[in-house]
């Protein structure tokens, strides 16, 4: 299968506090309640299409990258601007700029990885803004001295030095599809999604010729290193509004870190929690209708819909 994002209905091109542009664009029923969806490190929002797709009829979608990934162009402050605590600040700039310009309505935040940990402390330190919150395994590191703290020191510093050394041009994006189909975490995507994701994480090279990495290799490395000192291990009380954890299969072959550590979190922090079965830790594009359907269960339970 070829995916095909469709045109969206408008784009905001929203500047943050530090001068880095994010384009939020909006998809879906304008009609219906309002999903914010970001993406995780070193990805793309528009490459999760097969997993957000399916909300389009029922929900308006807002569908933005995180400062240097994806649509957006590198950020004024560079390297030392890409960190948590600004893109905390980003969001809640995201947030309440799509609410200014469309209106106050029901807001969901759909977000995974690096975006699920950043919504986790923007609700930690800023407040709870939505209506319900949906973590799609947050990679979040324990305490020292925790059970798995660890299995997650060991499973940063590996993608730190992977990050550190991976190629960041690219004759065409198939060349990077290639290798998201060699590699074995991302094997199991749905058909047409490497294809699909290799165009939404490269934009074209114009100096060099060719495509490079929407998100350098050097900021994708140092959000792997960030998250050791993070220091972010709440309880579900602390978020402050109805929050569901979808975590990956930790029994699954190959389990990575955070199959673990939210399983963990989970059980220490009293979190409404669930596994994708069969899942590593893009399992909203390997297994996009389970993740719907958990998200439609989360969201009948709180009563949104």
């Amino acid at each position: 299968m070829a995916f095909k994002i469709p045109k969206p209905r408008e784009i905001f091109e929203l500047t943050m506090g530090d001068g880095a542009v994010v384009r939020v664009r909006m998809h879906g029923n304008a009609n219906g309640p309002r999903i914010f969806l970001g993406n995780g490190n070193g990805f793309a929002a528009d490459g999760y299409f097969p997993f957000w797709r399916l909300f389009a009829e029922d929900f308006e979608l807002a569908i933005f990258d995180f400062r240097n990934h994806g649509q957006n162009p590198t950020a004024v402050s560079g390297l030392p601007g890409h960190n948590y605590a600004q893109m905390t600040l980003d969001l809640e700039n995201i947030f309440q700029s799509v609410n200014e310009s469309l209106g106050k309505k029901t807001n969901i935040g759909i977000f995974h990885s690096m975006s699920g940990r950043t919504a986790m402390k923007h609700a930690c330190e800023l407040g709870f803004k939505w209506d319900a919150l949906v973590l799609f395994d947050p990679p979040n590191v324990p305490p020292k001295g925790h059970r798995e703290y660890k299995r997650m020191d060991i499973f940063e510093d590996r993608l730190y030095e992977w990050a550190m050394g991976r190629v960041q041009h690219f004759s065409d994006p198939e060349e990077l599809a290639r290798h998201y189909k060699e590699t074995r975490a991302h094997a199991s995507w749905v058909d047409g999604a490497h294809e699909l994701m290799a165009r939404c994480v490269l934009q074209i090279d114009e100096q060099n010729g060719g495509w490079k990495l929407s998100c350098p290799r050097e900021f994708e490395a140092s959000i792997y290193i960030q998250a050791m000192t993070l220091n972010l291990w709440p309880n579900a009380s602390d978020i402050g509004g109805p929050v569901k954890l979808f975590g990956c299969d930790p029994e699954a072959k190959g389990a990575p870190g955070p199959a673990f550590a939210n399983k963990a979190l989970a059980e220490d922090g009293g979190f409404d929690y669930q596994t994708i079965l069969g899942t590593g830790h893009l399992m909203q594009i390997q297994e996009p209708e389970q993740c719907h359907e958990g998200v439609i269960e989360f969201l009948k339970k709180t009563g949104i819909l």
